[in-house]
């Protein structure tokens, strides 16, 4: 765990992708055919004290849906990139636009489309879902599931390791 935490330590950019990650990775479709997704609002307060922080926030998915942008939006997600085919791309892009180095990031991811990201940042973690292939790429392979803590826990080791998470802490407990 404490190589974890030296790696956790690093990170500037926590980079996620959605379904199987943010959301269990189940999509429900209405009788005209719209989509819906349900997302852990635990998972959205840890990233809203991660960002408070100043570490910032980003998603590269493979699917493009309103929901996902609306969720981003009410996250105040920094940088969204959705229905990406080419994630290995889009890392580039994005770090690019960020200014920071790969080391500086953290990706949580649960498929093989998620292996070119994965295999490049600095902390890379799997949800227990993910395939064997996927978790053996992993850093770290969180105990919550995807949808179900998942990005909690990520977001609370990061601040744990960057030694904030005490001070958050103690503003509930005031």
């Amino acid at each position: 765990m404490q190589s974890i935490f030296e790696q956790a330590r690093k990170v500037k950019l926590l980079i996620m992708d959605v379904d199987g990650v943010m959301t269990d990775g189940r999509i429900y479709y209405n009788a005209h055919g719209e989509e819906s997704k349900s997302f852990n609002v635990q998972d959205g307060l840890g990233l809203r004290l991660l960002r408070s922080t100043g570490v910032r926030l980003a998603i590269i998915s493979g699917r493009a849906d309103r929901c996902v942008e609306h969720r981003a939006q009410a996250l105040q997600i920094d940088h969204y990139y959705g229905g990406v085919h080419d994630k290995k791309l889009a890392l580039a892009e994005l770090l690019t636009c960020a200014g920071l180095s790969a080391e500086e990031c953290a990706f949580i991811g649960d498929d093989l489309i998620d292996l070119p990201i994965l295999t490049r940042v600095g902390l890379a973690v799997a949800v227990p879902e993910a395939p064997a292939l996927v978790r053996q790429h992993a850093h770290y392979v969180t105990g919550c599931s995807g949808g179900k803590g998942a990005v909690r826990e990520l977001a609370e080791l990061i601040m744990q390791a960057q030694g904030s998470f005490d001070q958050i802490l103690a503003g509930y407990l005031a």
